[in-house]
């Protein structure tokens, strides 16, 4: 499985190298062509303002819609997911509005702003390392968007169907079953699917 890093901002590197322990091919998507190129593309955090502002420079954002659309997988991490969110709280304006869930962006304060833990995740048979950076929450979702994980009553990994959102970094541990469950994600797509 061919997969997708948005190399427009964040930790491209660490998400290749963690598709590539999970036994995938990673490869930086820096132009919307590459889209037709890929069997899943991830997301990766920044600062989500400025990763959506890229977006709409390189015309990413309807390209994106066009390839989740089509049942393609589509992975967003930390300031990605918010990237996928079809509500934000505050004045911030949404930008794919993919995923059925409202997120709050830096939700867990300034005096957490960064830390690390053991996280339950449905799918994933013993705790999953995840670091929180600054990190965003989802707040709801809608009832098709399936909850794997929550951290102290809040919501922090999920997904709706094609969708997988984290609010952590997975790509900043050597645990990366999470990008197993995105490449098995993919594959189910291709044999569901032949050609892209």
């Amino acid at each position: 499985m061919i997969i997708g890093v948005l190399a427009l901002q964040g930790a491209v590197a660490e998400h290749i190298r963690s598709i590539e322990l999970a036994g995938g091919q990673g490869v930086a998507v820096k132009k919307v062509e590459q889209l037709a190129e890929i069997d899943g593309l991830i997301i990766p955090g920044g600062e989500s303002t400025t990763i959506g502002k890229l977006m709409r420079k390189y015309e990413f954002i309807d390209a994106i819609r066009e390839y989740a659309g089509k049942g393609n997988p589509v992975f967003g991490t930390c300031a990605g997911l918010i990237v996928l969110a079809e509500r934000l709280e505050g004045a911030e304006e949404p930008h794919l509005r993919l995923m059925d869930m409202t997120v709050a962006r830096n939700a867990f304060g300034r005096q957490r702003e960064s830390f690390e833990t053991d996280l339950d995740v449905k799918g994933i048979d013993t705790p999953l390392r995840a670091v929180f950076i600054r990190a965003p929450l989802i707040k709801e979702v809608g009832a098709s968007v399936e909850v794997l994980s929550v951290y102290q009553g809040e919501i922090v990994t999920a997904r709706q169907g094609n969708l997988l959102a984290s609010s952590y970094h997975p790509e900043l541990t050597d645990d990366y079953r999470l990008h197993e469950l995105f490449i098995r994600m993919a594959q189910e797509r291709g044999q569901t699917h032949v050609g892209r």
